[in-house]
């Protein structure tokens, strides 16, 4: 039997032995090695090659999302898990975006913690469970799959008035300017930015502007919608 080779790094020390001893015990995998931090990660990678990354979200010493992209940057065929407690979906987005296999919540049971890696190594995307199912989740699988903004504007319905608010947003008007520009009231375009970042499962006015910049479809919203429809 091949065994699934895997590279574990955790700055917990209990928790990196305790997962380590868990995983040796199981028949189809092997711990190439466990680390402490990310530091050095591409040499031992390119001594070892593990089939798997099993990476925390939350390493003290040095940033998880830098230690994904010098991975993937290197190494694509390398797949990597990131562990967390409660990843954000911002995260969950961005490290999808930078190659991340899966996600495993650190208070997953025993059976989906080695299902999860088995999944992947087999060639699955796992997402946290609490945002399977979601538009969230639709949205990450046209990321994994690398489409670009315009599709993944499709998988959400806005209406004419969010769209400008969108364009806006991303041109730097605060509630109070967009609200004078759209004879609305102050709460009217509140509930528009709130609903905005509910469709598209973002958590701040900034990403709503990145999601504008990224796509064509907002470019001429504010020309070709009529100010009178909401």
């Amino acid at each position: 039997m091949k065994k699934i080779r895997i590279l574990l790094i955790e700055d917990n020390r209990l928790l990196r032995e305790g997962i380590s001893a868990l995983l040796k015990k199981q028949p189809d995998m092997n711990v190439v090695a466990t680390v402490g931090n990310g530091e050095n990660i591409l040499a031992l990678i390119d001594k070892l090659k593990p089939n798997i990354v099993l990476l925390d979200l939350g390493l003290r010493s040095q940033n998880s999302f830098q230690v994904v992209k010098l991975i993937k940057k290197d190494f694509q065929a390398t797949k990597i898990i990131v562990m967390d407690l409660i990843p954000l979906q911002a995260d969950v987005f961005e490290f999808v975006q930078a190659g991340v296999s899966g996600f495993m919540l650190k208070d997953i049971s025993v059976t989906e913690f080695l299902k999860t890696i088995r999944s992947v190594h087999d060639g699955a995307q796992i997402l946290p469970p609490h945002l399977t199912g979601s538009l969230f989740s639709q949205i990450v699988e046209h990321a994994i799959n690398g489409s670009k903004p315009s599709i993944i504007d499709k998988s959400v319905r806005m209406t004419k008035r969010e769209r400008q608010v969108i364009e806006l947003v991303a041109d730097g008007f605060t509630n109070k300017e967009i609200a004078q520009k759209l004879h609305l009231s102050t709460y009217t375009v509140k509930s528009h930015v709130h609903n905005i970042l509910e469709k598209l499962s973002l958590n701040t006015r900034v990403q709503i502007a990145k999601h504008a910049h990224d796509s064509e479809s907002y470019k001429t919203a504010i020309d070709t919608t009529s100010l009178i429809n909401e």
